[in-house]
């Protein structure tokens, strides 16, 4: 009993270290809503699209990751959008769904400047297949078979499908300028305000850590009305932490860019400051977007074979057009 105690543990604290985490997208900078409620509406037009990631291929922690989204502006109000998060591990077959609604309200504040408080309210499932794992009373050494089922008490506890509610919110400041709708944001948000129980066991009591996010973002223009970003974002959930620093630049309809994504908290002395380096490539038409990004890991967690993300956005709304002053500087 102690042996298989101890083998649920170990199971249950590698599970909970992984999986209590949020997947953060190397391509946040481009669909910010995947951080920030108060980005719904952002592009002041009905917007759609998705997001796919792949993480450690060559690894058997492999996680594959999709967020889909659509937002809308309503006029002289803020953003409504609704996205959907799936996650799965191929490993442990472990899968988390969840479904957003955001709305983000738009007040306009003085020298250009507009605010937009939001809030998140989502409904998320987290699934694991128990059924994987094999108890010591399932052992039968004699006739070297394997009974379906366990008497355990830890796994006849223990459920397959959770269901949870999720409260999140946050504010962006952004400021206009007649070339682009963005020359600067400043945001900040909280997810997980609830702290919702994802335990699997029945009466089991394990709340999912609120993930802060402090995120900035400057564009300005550069050599024959090119332009550059720069973005910086910090995020911690429970004892982790992240620091990105990056810059994009756009030429005409390409960007390239790269981020160096760092660990400052390094829980232990074994891991390094600098865990990867985020290059970024994309195209921007008036009406699409594309961008595919590829993490190239510099820590001594071993070949991994790194990270992959492909994302399309559709805008129903030229922005471009819109905008005279737009069309005037690129005559």
């Amino acid at each position: 009993m102690k042996l298989k105690l101890l083998a649920l543990i170990i199971i249950a604290c590698s599970f909970v270290k992984t999986n209590a985490q949020d997947p953060i997208f190397s391509q946040y900078f481009l669909v910010p809503e995947t951080l920030n409620p108060g980005f719904s509406g952002f592009e002041d037009a009905s917007y759609f699209g998705l997001i796919h990631r792949t993480q450690w291929p060559s690894l058997d922690l492999r996680v594959d990751t999709e967020y889909a989204f659509f937002n809308s502006w309503i006029e002289n109000v803020g953003g409504m959008g609704v996205s959907i998060l799936n996650q799965h591990e191929n490993k442990t077959n472990y899968n988390h769904l969840q479904g957003n609604v955001n709305f983000a309200y738009h007040i306009k504040l003085s020298n250009d400047w507009f605010f937009r408080p939001a809030i998140e309210v989502g409904f998320g499932t987290k699934s694991f297949n128990f059924r994987n794992l094999v108890l010591a009373d399932q052992i039968n050494i004699g006739s070297g078979t394997i009974n379906p089922y366990s008497s355990d008490p830890y796994a006849l506890n223990a459920n397959s499908n959770i269901a949870f509610i999720d409260f999140g919110t946050g504010f962006v400041f952004d400021k206009k300028n007649t070339r682009n709708d963005t020359d600067l944001w400043l945001g900040a948000s909280i997810k997980h305000l609830n702290r919702p129980n994802i335990s699997f066991l029945e009466n089991g009591h394990v709340p999912l850590d609120i993930f802060y996010s402090i995120h900035g973002n400057y564009k300005f223009p550069y050599f024959d009305y090119n332009d550059m970003i720069i973005s910086a974002n910090y995020m911690q959930q429970g004892g982790y932490n992240r620091f990105d620093l990056g810059t994009t630049i756009k030429l005409d309809k390409l960007m390239l860019g790269a981020m160096a994504v760092t660990n400052p908290a390094k829980n232990n002395a074994n891991n390094d400051l600098l865990t990867s380096i985020n290059t970024f490539i994309g195209l921007e038409f008036e009406q699409l977007r594309f961008g595919f990004s590829y993490d190239i890991n510099t820590s001594n967690i071993g070949r991994t074979n790194g990270v992959y993300e492909l994302s399309i956005t559709y805008l129903t709304g030229c922005l471009v057009c819109r905008n005279p002053a737009n069309l005037e500087r690129r005559k």
